[in-house]
């Protein structure tokens, strides 16, 4: 691949995550503030899916920007200007997050939108028409052009509408790329041929992760700021959310993390495995979504007996990280870890049980459930290798 003044250099040492990279991370860490108390508040079936679907969107807003840095080099005027106009516009699009199905819908689609767009366009712009990256992103840009469209239609229809349309278009940019942005009178591209740096990207998708857990955090530590007095059960309810966010971390950073950037620069597609953790991260990353609002309602009402919605909270939430971990263990080391299935399945086992009973119950329960699994993965794991199904 040609060298553009504004790329990588390919080969050689890993590259190495950027302060201008971290700073663009720092306004995602608000996005994941945002949506953890949009779903706290309205605790029911209709703000789950609201909540989904600003996820999606939010976390395609990030997985295409870390793409770009890792072709490109953010240290570079052009590209860290760029960064820095993302970040603005991101910043808008989470703060009009809560009232995204109300009366900023169409400041959020447009953001978002601009945001999508607007990266694309400049990329195209930048790399002109002979660059070998250049076809790629003019497929791109269609389809995030029919994206935005649907993102700015449903912003000025209804509720319904607006559902209907930013599902489809999440869909437009979730499955695009696994068809190689394939458009009439364009072609197609194929993620062989998506040169990425692995360890690069293992490194990113990694920084969130700490991001979402830092969410995990505040969610015990701001009620415990708040409470008038630190009683028992205070101080019960911040040991169990505490450790529970450590069981979380233990589940990611102490059994796989090192190995996924060796599955990425070891496949015959990088591409296509760069995209693989970009899809699963988003559902270990809802996960933790999940978690934060149960830590909330357990440093909130400790003693409180838990309804339907709230037992869902806080089984749900753990249940779907170990799912998306399992899966992204199944990509990392060739299998998927039984200790993660058999947590899932108890987790949502708690439910019915869990209804009446005190929230602190249920928090101590699901942290006890996390620290089995890790416990049980740590001990499994050893003498397995990345890429391999079997012990070495």
């Amino acid at each position: 691949m040609r060298r553009h003044r504004t790329l990588r250099p390919q080969g050689g040492a890993a590259a190495r995550v950027t302060y201008e990279e971290i700073f663009f991370d720092l306004v995602y860490a608000f996005a994941v503030t945002q949506l953890s108390h949009k779903l706290l508040l309205q605790l029911d079936g209709q703000g789950l899916l609201e909540t989904l679907i600003l996820w999606f969107g939010v976390w395609l807003g990030w997985q295409y920007t870390c793409w770009v840095s890792n072709w490109f080099d953010p240290q570079t005027p052009r590209i860290r200007g760029l960064l820095f106009a993302t970040v603005v516009l991101a910043l808008c699009m989470a703060a009009s997050i809560p009232q995204a199905f109300g009366d900023r819908g169409l400041v959020f689609a447009a953001c978002y939108a601009a945001m999508q767009v607007g990266r694309t366009a400049f990329i195209v712009w930048e790399l002109g028409a002979g660059h070998p990256l250049a076809a790629n992103y003019r497929r791109m840009l269609g389809w995030l052009c029919i994206a935005a469209a649907l993102w700015i239609a449903g912003g000025l229809l209804g509720y319904e509408g607006r559902v209907v349309c930013w599902l489809l278009a999440i869909a437009c940019e979730y499955l695009s790329p696994m068809v190689g942005f394939a458009l009439p009178g364009l072609g197609r591209s194929y993620t062989r041929d998506w040169t990425i740096d692995g360890g690069h990207l293992a490194e990113r998708c990694q920084a969130f992760v700490i991001v979402a857990l830092g969410e995990t955090l505040v969610a015990s530590g701001a009620p415990l700021s708040e409470a008038g007095q630190w009683t028992p059960d205070v101080l019960l309810a911040l040991a169990a959310t505490f450790t529970g966010t450590l069981a979380m971390w233990w589940l990611y950073f102490g059994t796989s993390s090192e190995d996924a950037s060796t599955v990425i620069k070891a496949s015959d597609d990088p591409g296509r495995m760069g995209a693989y953790f970009h899809y699963i991260h988003a559902v270990l990353v809802a996960g933790m979504i999940g978690g934060a609002v149960g830590n909330d309602l357990v440093m909130l009402h400790p003693r409180a007996g838990m309804d339907m919605a709230q037992a869902l909270t806080l089984a749900g939430g753990p249940a779907v990280y170990l799912l998306g971990s399992a899966v992204y263990k199944r990509v990392v080391y060739g299998r998927v870890p039984l200790s993660h299935i058999a947590g899932a399945l108890a987790l949502l086992a708690l439910v019915p049980l869990g209804q009446g009973a005190p929230l602190l119950y249920m928090g101590w329960l699901t942290t006890a459930l996390l620290l089995t699994v890790g416990w049980w993965e740590a001990h499994v794991r050893r003498g397995y290798r990345p890429g391999s199904s079997r012990p070495s």
